[in-house]
């Protein structure tokens, strides 16, 4: 599966998951065959991406959840954030209890710090994006050894980080900030402070959740935001980081980048924005280049990643489908062990 931007679709594409308007309702169901026809009613629609089913035999694909969990997960997120308004905060306690089933599904999975995992570019849906960073700041505190009530209460924030933006009506799906009026941009830097001051009088959520809730946008250099401060806890940083990279890679307040493109951006803010050994546990366990990813060599072939090598997340395995010429090849080569063959870019 993967995201495809709806004016790139050809019409021999199937759907993979249930293509939603903004306001989540289902246009056309998982499994349709996406005809002309309907292309056309999708972009009439301003529905901008789609979930498509690729053929990829032999790739290995390492998911943090499975996806009929993630989506379980997703629509709980969604329901009880959805029903929330100002000041009325009961059903977000439930939050609680969602963030312990998300932990303990992780801590399930035999090897769960050992492994590559392959997160993927998605769409700007702000509850999917709560789960995935439930998910892999979860990971980054096992693998600092952090105590189980920090992992719970890193658990809890991940899921109510951006409570504030329900509280928002401007555009941040897949746009840069700097696109915003100033009136519009002054506003979306206020959400972790809308957030944090909704569950600042309540008591079944710690303050250490509370604190991360209003400082997961600030950074190293007092360059984030809402309060541009330095003073950062251990935990605040692993989910301004976190979050940092998956908002990346889902186009939350900013344009949609590969994997690849946020890696770098972590790489060249290391220590600088972000502390740099929670930047090296995160992209421990994160495929540069996913399974399933089209690409190209320094060779100029094309090639689709087929899986990752554990001790190496930017060489992975590579089946090569065209080599230099154009002409149609099927060889698999491990890019771990050339050391004169790099990926060179990425195609889809």
């Amino acid at each position: 599966m993967r995201l495809c931007k709806v004016e790139d679709l050809t019409g021999t594409e199937i759907l993979a998951k249930d293509a939603m308007t903004l306001e989540y309702k289902i246009l056309l169901s998982a499994g349709t065959p996406l005809k002309p026809e309907y292309i056309q009613k999708l972009k009439e629609l301003n529905v901008r991406d789609v979930y498509i089913k690729e053929e990829t035999p032999d790739t290995k694909e390492v998911v943090i959840l499975k996806e009929e969990l993630e989506e379980s997960f997703r629509s709980k997120v969604k329901n009880i954030l959805e029903k929330h308004t100002y000041s009325h905060n009961e059903n977000l306690m439930e939050l609680c209890q969602t963030a312990d089933y998300i932990i303990t599904n992780i801590l399930e999975e035999e090897e769960v710090v050992e492994k590559i995992y392959d997160i993927k570019e998605r769409s700007s849906d702000i509850y999917e994006h709560s789960i995935n960073l439930c998910s892999m700041a979860t990971i980054v505190a096992l693998k600092m050894g952090l105590h189980q009530e920090m992992v719970h209460d890193i658990g809890v924030s991940s899921l109510l980080h951006d409570l504030g933006l329900r509280y928002l009506e401007i555009p941040y799906e897949n746009q840069n900030l700097d696109e915003l009026t100033e009136f519009e941009y002054a506003e979306y830097k206020k959400h972790p402070i809308y957030g944090y001051s909704t569950l600042r009088d309540e008591n079944w959520i710690s303050e250490s959740s509370k604190n991360m809730i209003l400082y997961h946008h600030e950074r190293l250099d007092g360059s984030g935001y809402p309060l541009k401060t330095t003073d950062i806890s251990q935990e605040c940083r692993i989910i301004e980081i976190c979050d940092a990279f998956d908002e990346m890679i889902c186009g939350i307040g900013c344009k949609r980048k590969k994997v690849y493109e946020a890696v770098k951006y972590l790489r060249e803010n290391r220590d600088i924005k972000f502390e740099g050994k929670i930047v090296d546990i995160l992209l421990e366990f994160t495929a540069v280049y996913p399974a399933g990813t089209v690409i190209k060599t320094s060779e100029g072939e094309t090639g689709i990643v087929l899986y990752q090598n554990k001790q190496y997340p930017d060489r992975p395995v590579i089946r090569i489908t065209k080599d230099r010429n154009g002409t149609a090849v099927d060889v698999v080569k491990d890019l771990a062990e050339y050391n004169d063959l790099y990926i060179d870019e990425v195609i889809v």
